[in-house]
């Protein structure tokens, strides 16, 4: 469904983020694009959403298809037309709008009624603590309910694929879990593609069927969750253990073997 190829990312005509990257994401499944902060996972998903613009940034090199379709040029909300939501790291609500009209800000190009009055009870199905705050101000909501309030939101769109941006940032591990279990459920349910951000791996691989590795603006490893998750580099350096098990620290480690195509 979704393809890029060997992208390139430069923001001021000077500073060069994204070096070759590509990967996939096939249709109905779940992909995590991990690594640490300031890799390039987010200005990844704002090559592809067309966001870049906003920033500065633009692609010098590759492409980005959709459905066989080259979307690397198109504007952002062409893109959105064509069924692709970014949701942003931050939790970015209309912070004096209530929480249901935050939801219904994310059909604003639909027009059918009541489709719309549909998927507004499938989130609440979905969210049901949304529901109990839909009169509230969306600025004085928690940031677990401002996350769930901006994910709610991207299923409003009746998006195809959507991209999550660090959706456990700064969240308490059990709101944490909750989140993550209502995306897997969301994804299987409706045949939604998901391209998810994370820096914590763990949870990340846990509902992805397939994850990339980014370092330094290049992928340097991909694989099934199985591959991943057994990956001895991948649980020494991203989840703090060694081959025994002990947890080591990212200063520890001295060794991290890379995709030979980047050697």
């Amino acid at each position: 469904m979704l393809k890029l190829n060997n992208i390139e990312v430069t923001y001021l005509n000077v500073i060069r983020v994204l070096h070759g990257v590509s990967l996939e994401v096939p249709d109905g499944s779940i992909v995590a694009l991990l690594g640490a902060n300031g890799a390039g996972k987010s200005t990844t998903l704002k090559a592809i959403s067309g966001l870049l613009r906003t920033e500065e940034g633009e692609i010098t090199d590759g492409s980005i298809e959709w459905n066989g379709e080259r979307i690397d040029r198109k504007r952002a909300e062409e893109i959105g037309k064509l069924g692709l939501v970014q949701v942003l790291e931050g939790r970015r609500v209309f912070a004096h709008l209530t929480a249901e009209e935050n939801l219904r800000v994310g059909a604003y190009h639909r027009t059918d009624g009541k489709a719309v009055k549909r998927d507004l009870e499938m989130v609440y199905d979905y969210f049901p603590r949304l529901k109990t705050l839909r009169h509230n101000t969306a600025g004085y909501l928690s940031g677990g309910e401002q996350q769930m309030l901006v994910i709610g939101r991207a299923m409003m769109s009746a998006a195809t694929l959507m991209m999550l941006d660090e959706p456990s940032l700064g969240l308490a591990p059990l709101m944490v879990e909750e989140i993550y279990n209502i995306i897997s459920r969301f994804s299987s349910e409706h045949r939604t593609s998901v391209l998810l951000v994370e820096q914590n791996v763990r949870i990340a691989l846990g509902i992805a069927a397939y994850g990339y590795v980014m370092e330094n603006g290049r992928i340097v490893l991909d694989g099934t969750t199985d591959f991943l998750t057994n990956n001895e580099d991948v649980k020494e350096f991203y989840m703090g253990l060694s081959a025994m098990g002990t947890k080591k620290s990212y200063r520890e480690v001295k060794h991290y073997k890379r995709r030979k195509r980047w050697l």
